[in-house]
């Protein structure tokens, strides 16, 4: 029996065909209340639009634990045998919700488990790196990659100029230009926590930790030609990618992987570990095997599930906490704050951000505040404390102390750190193939910008290597035509920048 059409308010609809006229040339009533709630939500069917990580593509699935990390966590989600189900949304970065999926750009990977006890949100890259490691230069940084406000095109010489003088960039910016800067889809690249965490354990001891989802589909990723040629048939490459092979029962997985720290060893490195621009050495940190992650339902609703997915670093569990990562302090409260204005401000509501286990909070009023507020049982309790059996604080969720400190002022981030060297060793990893490719990547992404601003990141690709420089002039002379100029080096890192 097929079942009976209705107003969203539960009223029977005898006619969907046609509107309600005076005769039949006559003109529309205003009385036809169907007709305006249809065109009203019509209207309102578009939300705002991600300002970062526009265009995505999710699933849900399952976390598997099979190592034993409960030396370093209490986290129930990361406890010997557990399965957490979970939902994973990939996306580009600078791209709107229109844009072509196969295009050269880090991915976002996102991760929200339904933990026990309560949602644990990891929203990281596919990179480990990042171009910035001060969050005030975020909102620069990603105007330089959005559309110029009086050409409302894309603009390379905006990103180059910022790059050309944030040296912190190179490590990002190289792996962005290799060979992985294109995946052929999210099922054939790595995800990364990309900040650095923490554990905590039942004796109040602390570790830093980076998570690590290394693919088990393999590697693949395309030049800028086959690219090219993609987009020229589909911009939903990774959308159709990801869904059918979901839809056929070829589940993709990522082994997870963490690295761990001693709280104190931050102390002691000759990287700042909390340097969202740096990676930490395997040969020190070897990666630990503890699980696996495995993608296995579609979503019954795209704009219900995915769209409406909402990530946020602030979500976190007992046994997982934060560190002093200037990147990840700051999107603690702008993820969720995005959330608030993007969605509403009850989205913890909506049933993809629902946690599955009781929630008890006293948050009142307000948008889409759609189930009337906490559940205590006792109306009089709708503030805290009180002496109506409300629900009140456990002291057992308490972190222990971090052992870190210093004077509160700030601080120069580039002042004593090498933005070159890390770069360098992973220059070195690569063969001539890739290295030539890089050079072909980087001369393109710079056509047609400034050439003092040319100038200025050659200078920094000189600092990793002089191989690093002289293949990217000799690509970028190649490509114009142009014998290749005579470089000079600035003499520090400041006038680099200058």
């Amino acid at each position: 029996m097929t079942d009976r059409m209705t107003t969203s308010a539960g009223a029977p609809i005898p006619d969907n065909q046609n509107s309600e006229t005076a005769g039949p040339r006559g003109p529309v009533l205003l009385q036809d209340y169907q007709l305006i709630e249809k065109l009203a939500h019509q209207n309102r069917e578009r939300i705002p639009e991600r300002v970062v990580h526009a265009k995505g593509w999710g699933a849900h699935g399952v976390l598997k634990i099979t190592g034993d990390i409960s030396r370093y966590t209490k986290a129930k989600a990361l406890q010997p045998g557990a399965e957490t189900p979970m939902l994973a949304r990939f996306s580009t970065v600078a791209g709107e919700l229109g844009a072509a999926d196969a295009e050269r750009d880090v991915r976002g990977f996102a991760l929200k488990f339904y933990t026990p006890e309560g949602n644990w949100d990891l929203v990281g890259n596919n990179t480990p790196v990042f171009f910035v490691r001060d969050p005030l230069k975020f909102p620069d940084f990603i105007h330089t990659q959005k559309r110029h406000p009086k050409t409302n095109m894309r603009s390379p010489t905006a990103m180059w100029d910022f790059w050309s003088l944030s040296p912190e960039s190179l490590h990002q910016v190289t792996i962005l230009m290799s060979d992985r800067g294109i995946p052929v889809d999210p099922t054939h690249m790595n995800g990364y926590g990309s900040h650095t965490y923490s554990f905590w354990n039942d004796a109040g001891e602390r570790y830093w930790v980076k998570f690590h989802f290394k693919t088990e589909q393999g590697h693949r990723h395309f030049t800028n030609e086959e690219a090219d040629q993609v987009i020229g048939k589909t911009r939903e490459s990774y959308q159709e990618a990801l869904y059918g092979k979901i839809d056929r029962g070829e589940f993709p997985r990522w082994k997870v992987q963490v690295q761990i720290m001693p709280e104190l060893d931050a102390e002691k490195t000759s990287y700042n570990p909390f340097d969202l621009t740096k990676v930490w050495p395997h040969g020190e940190y070897p990666p630990i095997d503890i699980g696996v992650l495995e993608l296995n339902r579609n979503p019954e609703n795209y704009f219900a599930e995915i769209e409406n997915a909402a990530f946020s670093p602030s979500n976190i569990v007992p046994g997982i906490g934060f560190s002093p990562d200037k990147m990840l302090q700051a999107r603690i409260f702008s993820y969720a704050d995005a959330h608030r204005h993007r969605l509403g401000t009850h989205y913890e509501t909506i049933p993809v951000n629902q946690p599955k286990c009781p929630v008890h909070h006293y948050h009142r009023d307000g948008q889409m505040n759609v189930f009337g507020g906490v559940k205590t049982g006792n109306p009089d309790a709708y503030y805290e404390p009180n002496s109506f059996n409300g629900p009140k604080e456990d002291k057992s969720a308490q972190e222990p102390p971090l052992r870190l400190s210093g004077d509160a002022t700030r601080y120069n981030h580039r002042d004593g750190n090498d933005d070159y060297g890390q770069v360098t060793a992973l220059f070195n990893l690569f063969d001539d193939g890739q290295k030539n490719r890089l050079f072909a990547n980087l001369a393109a992404a710079m056509s047609g910008i400034p050439e003092e601003i040319a100038e200025r990141q050659l200078a920094h690709f000189k600092r990793v290597h002089p191989d690093y420089e002289a293949g990217v002039r000799k690509a970028r002379a190649t490509l114009t035509g142009r014998e290749p100029a005579i470089s000079v080096t600035p003499n520090t890192p400041q006038e680099a920048a200058e």
